[in-house]
């Protein structure tokens, strides 16, 4: 990005989070498009520009004729799903700042619990990607059982049991119990609850530390920040955007590094991002991280500085990321309690939470990070 600050997320859109929308992916689709683009005080034919995931069914010209925006002059899409999520964030600021759009509109949607359902396990063949059928061969034929693989070392390192992940997803569905968008909405969650749920891959991950699968859309509308000041529209702005791949990174299959318990992709993105927004872990005022298992949030909360290495159970079990804590995490109930919209929901709490519209609302709430993995944004409000 040329010198920090210069986007801001101008609108914000979703459809209802469901286990059965009833509606294609290009419905859902154009449903949460318009809803940002109306959030935003615009029209179809101000968008030119769109970004998404490689992983999206959704067409850019189906979306472009179901909208009505009469022209593109920029189209862009992040490889892979959950993992590049806030890189779309990234396209999209540097869309605007290099001229090349005016107004960029990023979506998500699907039906992944009603169509697709890529939690379960199933037969793969695709000579683009032939590591996956290695490790299908070995027995690893779902996310589960592929990310509890690699999450394993970092807890036998730092003593981290089952029973601290639950303490998160307590906390996740605490917060999801009051939000009316979330799957698991008036639906509150003892640790007792979760140690009972049956084992998925033993001894990492329970039934309750899987994120949901979900069907929904989310969208947002990007554009420069001279652009939403003058809109007369909130101004959240976006201090940084960036990603971090450093050789020998995996999607999934991240086993070939020399230390697994080592977060350096997190760490080196964490760094940049502090660089370019000038900010520290110490001022942000709520984070939302992309969890599609429970262990991630420990190892994000390391990651990206918030505590020493191996002290975000302490963290987490303390309540430090709960209501009226020092750092509250996934007020929305993330992932596991809200919904599954490959993380894109996560950056929709983050908006919201800098613009008070949020149900849980964190009070006087100016910075927020929506951090994934290997990829992250940086939020203020003017």
């Amino acid at each position: 990005m040329n010198g920090p600050g210069r986007t801001a997320i101008l609108g914000v859109g979703q459809t209802p989070f469901t286990k059965a929308s009833g509606k294609s992916v290009l419905a859902l689709c154009t449903e949460a498009s318009r809803a940002a683009i109306a959030d935003a005080g615009l029209e179809p034919g101000d968008i030119d520009g769109m970004v998404t995931f490689t992983m999206d069914d959704n067409g850019e010209h189906a979306l472009q004729r179901a909208l009505g925006v009469s022209a593109l002059r920029w189209t862009g899409r992040v490889p892979f799903g959950g993992a590049g999520a806030y890189a779309t964030f990234q396209m999209a600021a540097a869309a605007i700042e290099s001229g090349m759009a005016n107004n960029v509109l990023i979506y998500r949607a699907f039906n992944e619990r009603s169509e697709t359902r890529f939690g379960q396990p199933k037969a793969f063949a695709d000579p683009s990607q032939p590591q996956r059928d290695l490790h299908r061969s070995f027995g690893l034929s779902t996310p589960a059982q592929v990310y509890a693989l690699w999450y394993r070392p970092y807890m036998d390192r730092y003593g981290v049991t089952n029973e601290d992940l639950g303490r998160y997803v307590v906390q996740a569905r605490d917060y999801a119990a009051t939000n009316p968008n979330a799957w698991f909405y008036e639906r509150p969650l003892s640790i007792e609850e979760h140690q009972e749920s049956r084992w998925i891959v033993e001894p990492v991950l329970r039934k309750l530390d899987c994120c949901q699968e979900s069907d929904g859309g989310v969208a947002f509308v990007v554009s420069s920040l001279d652009r939403a000041r003058a809109s007369g529209r909130p101004v959240v702005r976006m201090l940084a955007a960036d990603q971090l791949w450093s050789l020998g990174s995996e999607v999934m299959y991240h086993y070939y590094k020399p230390d697994l318990t080592s977060q350096e992709d997190t760490e080196r993105l964490a760094a940049a991002l502090w660089a370019k927004s000038g900010l520290s872990p110490a001022e942000i005022d709520v984070m939302t991280i992309y969890e599609n298992f429970s262990p991630i949030v420990h190892m994000s909360l390391d990651g990206f500085g918030f505590c020493k290495p191996g002290e975000s159970k302490d963290l987490i079990n303390s309540g430090g990321i709960g209501r009226g804590g020092v750092i509250p995490v996934n007020t929305n109930g993330g992932l596991l309690g809200e919904a599954y919209i490959h993380g894109m929901n996560n950056a929709l709490e983050g908006v919201r939470q800098l613009r008070g519209e949020a149900p849980n609302q964190v009070e006087g709430a100016k910075t927020a990070l929506v951090a994934g993995w290997r990829c992250a944004i940086v939020l203020a409000r003017e």
